[in-house]
């Protein structure tokens, strides 16, 4: 049953099944969701939602339910009600096994890169999903409604909150995803990622993360035979210049927040004016747009799919620092700043000889991150794989360079990088 209470009276177990006012005026995307994390309790009664519609048929009441009286034993129901009764029962099961493992995704208690890599894989998988549906309808010319990805964007966010780096590491080393959806994810995380790290508010943030999501959703509609799911970097140059406006229409035409349409039209603008579709000049490029122009340009330059050639996530930071004029530098040191000198993914030679990757990176030290040593250059051969914490291994070893993953081992850079992240989120 659906009930309407006031804010103040929103208590942990209940299912939130409707937020009054506009999603300005709260802290969740999500409007259903059953409220099982303190944190969240706190923001929502903190904000400026006049009151909430809870469902009592899968939460909590706001009164407790007086106990049945007792009667003597009724005769038993027909057998097609029994029948009718287990999947009934059954179905209630399941919805709140599907509520607990949602809320799970929704919940921003910190965890190790350990404890979130799974939870990052579902997201991605739920994002990859939900992106393809979106895109696929874009194809078919039909306007993008905000309300459609917001679902992806809140998980990735909250990914991000429970550990800063399990979903980009995610991104950069996983492989099987079509590349339009992988690219969308991924830009969407590292827009949110750039966002924290600029201190945007919460909104903006999320503003942010809707935008990587969104940036290219007008390829599906250049009439590609491949469909929406090819590599965007095959695609004729003269011919992909038209996705950024056509992508602009489509979510001015579902209402999409201006910020969003902004950065699908001016990512791929450059400060210097050599950028499309208008070749803007840097005062008329916005915020958004120079945060898409940065995060969509990093995620190409690392992609190794497709049997295109890509740098190593250190190189790429590099290369955009580099650009000089075509970026803008502050946001380029905070992007920086964000995924570390050695972003996830790196592969870094080692003092001792060795030859490892970055799997995650340490707030205390950016410049020490955790690596999983798998090469012997000395030897020339496989080392059973293993971690160390660069930032507390006593001096036991130290990063002096970087190494080519691809000269190393010649055609398994891809999937052996996706390996050794995989090991070692999984090792703990």
């Amino acid at each position: 049953m659906l009930k309407r209470i006031a804010t103040g009276d929103v208590e942990l177990g209940m299912f939130i099944h409707k937020l009054e006012g506009n999603w300005f005026s709260h802290p969740f995307w999500k409007s259903r969701f059953l409220l099982q994390d303190e944190h969240l309790l706190s923001q929502l009664q903190r904000s400026a939602v006049p009151g909430v519609v809870i469902d009592t048929a899968k939460g909590l009441d706001t009164a407790a339910i007086p106990a049945a009286p007792q009667h003597k034993a009724a005769p038993a129901a027909p057998m097609a009600l029994q029948r009718g009764a287990r999947r009934a029962a059954a179905a209630r099961l399941g919805a709140s096994r599907t509520a607990e493992r949602d809320a799970a995704l929704r919940s921003v208690a910190p965890r190790t890169m350990v404890q979130e890599f799974g939870l990052a894989k579902r997201v991605a998988e739920k994002g990859r999903r939900t992106i393809s549906r979106a895109f696929l309808e874009a194809r078919l010319g039909k306007a993008i409604q905000p309300q459609a990805v917001e679902p992806v964007v809140d998980d990735i966010f909250a990914s991000i909150q429970r550990n800063a780096q399990a979903f980009n590491g995610l991104m950069r080393c996983k492989r099987e995803t079509e590349f339009v959806y992988r690219h969308a994810l991924a830009v969407c995380a590292l827009m949110i990622s750039l966002g924290r790290a600029m201190k945007l508010p919460a909104d903006e943030i999320r503003l942010a993360g809707m935008a990587g999501l969104l940036l290219d959703v007008g390829v599906g509609s250049l009439g590609l035979d491949r469909g929406s799911a090819g590599d965007l970097r095959d695609i004729a140059p003269d011919l992909l210049r038209g996705h950024v406006v056509t992508g602009s229409e489509l979510l001015v035409a579902g209402g999409v927040p201006d910020p969003v349409v902004q950065a699908c039209l001016q990512h791929h603008e450059r400060l210097d004016g050599s950028g499309y579709p208008y070749g803007l000049p840097a005062e008329q490029i916005g915020r958004y747009g120079r945060m898409a122009a940065i995060c969509d340009a990093y995620d190409l330059l690392v992609d190794d799919t497709g049997g295109h050639a890509a740098l190593d996530p250190a190189a790429a930071i590099e290369e955009l620092a580099r650009a000089g004029a075509g970026f803008d530098p502050a946001l380029v040191g905070l992007f920086t700043e964000a995924l570390g000198m050695h972003p996830i993914g790196s592969v870094v030679d080692l003092e001792s000889g060795r030859v490892a990757m970055v799997v995650a990176q340490d707030e205390s030290d950016p410049t020490r991150p955790r690596v999983r040593v798998f090469w012997s250059r000395n030897e020339q051969r496989a080392l059973p794989p293993s971690d160390i914490a660069l930032a507390h291994c006593f001096g036991e070893d130290r990063i002096v360079g970087r190494a080519d993953l691809a000269d190393l081992i010649p055609g398994e850079a891809a999937p052996l990088r996706e390996r050794l992240f995989a090991g070692a989120c999984t090792a703990g």
